[in-house]
């Protein structure tokens, strides 16, 4: 526990330096301190990610299930993912539809299937596991806050099919009574259309 402690710590480290370039259009947001990237990552990457990548509960680390202590927000997820020829695109918009300001908020994308490494993500996201990726939103304010996010990846092989859980993993702070529209389970198909959550 304590290896993968400082192996988390390493990470997020290195992720609040590349964070801070930013760089993705909505995607970019303040620079945060090692604390608050290493509460961000354990709660993506260590804490409710199942050996096999799959997605776990929320806890109450830094704004999960539990943690009341910002105000409330709501948070939503909508977009569309594409499969293709082993690659896989998202486009994905998060928004805060109230009413308290999100400063920051990271969401986490679980594929069923392990994705090929070596493909670079935007400055906002990292790897967790090769089946997980998360991403800063950047700030979300309350009534209208939007981040745009776009993710070119490959998957290992060539499925026919793969499956992608879309969670909000970290909310700084701030409570979300209404998490069935940040919350998305979608089937794809190696069609190369557009599926729309």
């Amino acid at each position: 526990m304590r290896g993968l402690r400082k192996g988390v710590l390493g990470v997020a480290l290195a992720a609040t330096v590349v964070m801070g370039a930013g760089g993705v259009a909505g995607a970019v947001g303040p620079v945060v301190g090692p604390a608050r990237a290493l509460e961000s990552l354990e709660s993506s990457a260590g804490v409710g990610v199942g050996a096999e990548g799959g997605v776990g509960p929320e806890v109450g680390v830094g704004g999960g299930v539990g943690s009341e202590v910002g105000g409330e927000a709501d948070l939503a997820h909508h977009g569309h993912v594409s499969l293709w020829d082993g690659r896989v695109g998202v486009w994905l918009v998060s928004e805060n539809l109230g009413p308290t300001d999100v400063a920051e908020a990271t969401v986490r994308l679980a594929f069923s299937v392990p994705m090929a490494g070596g493909f670079d993500l935007p400055p906002a996201c990292l790897w967790s596991s090769d089946r997980v990726v998360s991403c800063r939103t950047g700030e979300l304010k309350a009534t209208g806050g939007v981040g745009e996010l776009a993710l070119d990846l490959r998957t290992a092989g060539h499925p026919d099919e793969l499956t992608v859980d879309i969670t909000t993993a970290w909310r700084d702070g701030v409570a979300d009574r209404n998490p069935r529209n940040d919350r998305h389970r979608v089937l794809v198909l190696a069609t190369g259309d557009p599926y729309v959550f």
